[in-house]
This record gives C-alpha cells, sequence and structure tokens, in this order.
C-alpha cells in the first residue's frame, strides 16, 4: 500500500476503492439485500418483500455480524449467522423472532 492509500484510509476510515458501492447508487429488486456505503458507513440494502426500501447499518444487533450477507424473507431480515429475524424501525434492526431460529 502506498502513502497516498494509507493516507485515504487513514482520513476516510475506509478504502474508496474496495469495490462497496455508495447506497445511493444501488438497486434492488423486492427480495434482495446488498452491501453498500453510506458516509463511510457500512450498510445493508434492502427491498422487503411490500416493496419498501429500507437502509440499515450493516451490523446484527445479535452478535455484529453483517446483515447483508443475509436475506429478506416478507417484511423482515434475517441474518445469515445465526437466523435470526429482524425488523427495521428508524433505520436500525431490532430482533423480532421470540427465539433464535437456525435453518
Amino acid at each position: 500500500m502506498g502513502p497516498a492509500c494509507a493516507q485515504l484510509l487513514d482520513e476516510l476510515g475506509y478504502d474508496p476503492d474496495d469495490g462497496v458501492p455508495e447506497a445511493e447508487a444501488v438497486d434492488v429488486e423486492i427480495g434482495e439485500i446488498v452491501r453498500a456505503r453510506r458516509d463511510g458507513v457500512p450498510v445493508a440494502v434492502a427491498r422487503l418483500g411490500s416493496g419498501r426500501l429500507v437502509v440499515v447499518v450493516d451490523e446484527c444487533p445479535h452478535d455484529g455480524g453483517r446483515i447483508s450477507d443475509g436475506f429478506v424473507e416478507g417484511e423482515r431480515l434475517v441474518c445469515a449467522r445465526h437466523g435470526w429475524e429482524l425488523e427495521v424501525e428508524g433505520g436500525r434492526c431490532k430482533r423480532s423472532s421470540p427465539a433464535c431460529k437456525l435453518r
């Protein structure tokens, strides 16, 4: 890594050439979830079953895994690591299932 890259990483906190798109640049279909970034923060962009577009911090409230690695099930996001079902509320995910559902 050259000095310019090191300086960008230091100032931005991420590598702008890492291939992760800005959230506003992604187009997602119903039932799709993708990894993106908004103002340097990792986010998951998803279109729920109803067609509602949501953007949430890409971190499961359970153990910090990436929500974008999971999938959409109706109006919920499901974390790939432990099957937690999450509801989007105010740009954040909250656990909605009463118990951990392993798939």
